[in-house]
């Protein structure tokens, strides 16, 4: 094989990562990916990982549960390594600060790529790089990210926003052996076979539009809808009362369409009269509303159609957003959405948001590995 995946539940990090290393011996290992439930101990598990693997560059990030072939766990460690036949390269750069010095950190980042690979990022080829960003999900900082890598480079960028099992107090990344928070790390891999990506969500457009005509980017808040208060006119499109419009946010999104296609954004909170999402909504904005559906059946027939046109795949690295786990744990359905991933090596966790061409929620965004 070459990617193979392992899991850990014990408690000790050195433990972790000996039983993880212990399962997942393979010839030619050239990275090892891990995510860690938060329970953990951010600095002693990434140095504990790293001293299994010795110069293989390890990195991850801190979850709010975790994914691994055919399971959906929680309190664990979860890790996949793969070998030469899967990453021909790789490089690895930490984005600290990124609270407040984002484009210097990306530009610092990416000057340590092109320094690398002898490439500019300009010139890379979409079809041979591609890059996996893993970002602190507390520091707000995913869009303009996001939009400086878009502006620099035509090489894709996935991933998602560290978690802390739904305590949003500290997220951590983790990048050879270190822990860092307010940072951000970039890999990008010269990949040794071909790759691909799944984009999913599972919502159904219920063809209302909400246009956000006041705005807080900084702070993610939507002031007015259509030129009245935030929480009035969502409670007016999802039909009901201004005092229970939180129940509705996780059933009940809204979408920037492109096509058929939804880039969710979810509502966090109520804020006053406005209302707070978990990813930034621009004025002048055109909504759609959405309804929930079969997250279950619509992933296996993602899966099915990218095995139909890709081919038998090596792995799948699954960024998976936190309110569809918290609606699968909802509906008892944690167990039927692991089993889709049962007959493929995957790895993943459940994110405080996913990157793909942006910053989105309520979505599985997936890089495949042929």
């Amino acid at each position: 094989m070459n990617i193979k995946t392992a899991y850990s539940t014990n408690k000790a990090p050195n433990g972790v990562a000996a039983e993880i290393k212990d399962q997942l011996e393979m010839n030619g290992v050239k990275a090892m990916l891990f995510f860690a439930s938060s329970q953990y101990d951010a600095d002693a598990v990434s140095a504990a990982m790293q001293s299994q693997y010795g110069d293989i560059p390890t990195f991850g990030c801190t979850t709010a549960g975790e994914i691994v072939s055919g399971k959906m766990l929680d309190n664990s460690v979860v890790g996949m390594a793969f070998n030469g036949r899967i990453i021909e390269d790789m490089k690895i750069a930490v984005l600290k600060n990124i609270s407040e010095n984002v484009k210097d950190a990306v530009d610092e980042a990416f000057k340590s790529f092109e320094a690398y690979y002898n490439t500019k990022m300009a010139d890379m080829d979409f079809r041979k790089y591609v890059g996996i960003i893993l970002i602190d999900g507390l520091a707000g900082a995913e869009e303009q990210i996001m939009d400086q890598i878009g502006d620099k480079s035509n090489v894709m960028f996935i991933g998602g926003s560290a978690g802390d099992d739904v305590q949003f107090v500290k997220t951590h990344v983790f990048a050879e052996g270190k822990a860092y928070s307010n940072a951000a790390v970039l890999v990008l891999i010269k990949a040794a076979t071909a790759f691909d990506f799944i984009k999913t969500q599972s919502f159904q457009n219920l063809n209302k539009v909400l246009v956000a005509t006041k705005v807080d980017a900084a702070k993610r808040e939507v002031l007015a809808f259509d030129g009245r208060p935030a929480v009035e006119a969502y409670a007016d499109a999802v039909g009901t009362s201004v005092d229970a419009i939180d129940e509705y946010f996780m059933s009940n999104p809204v979408g920037l369409m492109t096509g058929d296609e939804p880039y969710v954004r979810s509502p966090q909170r109520v804020e006053g009269s406005g209302i707070v999402f978990y990813c930034n909504v621009l004025e002048g904005m055109e909504l759609s509303l959405l309804q929930s559906g079969d997250i279950v059946g619509d992933t296996r027939r993602a899966l099915d159609d990218k095995l139909k046109t890709f081919g038998p795949v090596s792995g799948i690295i699954n960024f998976h957003c936190i309110l569809r786990t918290l609606e699968l744990k909802n509906k008892s359905l944690t167990a039927d959405y692991g089993l889709a991933f049962k007959d493929v090596p995957t790895v993943g966790f459940s994110t405080y948001g996913e990157e793909f061409l942006g910053h989105i929620n309520q979505t599985s965004t997936m890089l495949v590995f042929k």
